[in-house]
């Protein structure tokens, strides 16, 4: 497992191994062990997924402490693009969004700490995302940035994606009382 560090403190990009012969592919996308030694001691309590069709976008979501969500995040089947904006107030880069995409072709994943908005652009049809948390979903801490909020600039390279009517509420990032 590599690990590739983003420039903001405690998000990082992982590339498992990947195997490859005549069969298809194979990797190990979790081992404790593995993950320790990585300095990234975590306790998963919830696994999620979502199916999404091209140019869905789900986002920008976030708990509130003290229910914040650690996030590993990949895309199994497909690709996406993932975006992450910097939630924490004492944070240097507070307020910035960072993305990269996934793919299932390339097998890496993005570890999200707790004090993250989280959203993705899903960019083939039945794209499939997987989430592994370390906090259990709890409704009532449960918030949504605005994913096209001027301030933030985030170019998510389509004009008119599909996005529920809950984030079409989302709130921008200047209401939210951090």
């Amino acid at each position: 497992m590599q690990i590739q560090e983003t420039g903001f403190e405690g998000l990082i990009v992982l590339q498992p191994k990947l195997y490859k012969d005549e069969r298809g592919t194979f990797l190990e996308s979790w081992n404790q062990d593995a993950f320790k030694r990585l300095n990234l001691d975590i306790s998963f309590v919830q696994d999620n997924q979502s199916v999404s069709h091209e140019n869905v976008l789900r986002g920008l979501h976030f708990q509130r402490d003290p229910h914040g969500q650690g996030k590993l995040v990949r895309v199994t089947r497909g690709s996406a693009l993932d975006v992450v904006v910097d939630l924490r107030s004492q944070s240097k880069t507070f307020g910035k969004h960072f993305k990269l995409k996934l793919s299932s072709e390339q097998g890496n994943m993005l570890w999200i700490p707790a004090g993250f908005a989280h959203g993705f652009l899903s960019l083939e049809n039945q794209t499939v995302f997987q989430y592994k948390c370390d906090a259990l979903y709890h409704p009532k801490s449960e918030e949504c940035l605005l994913w096209n909020d001027p301030k933030l600039k985030i170019d998510w390279g389509v004009k008119n994606p599909m996005v529920s009517s809950k984030d079409l509420q989302g709130k921008l990032f200047q209401h939210l009382s951090i």
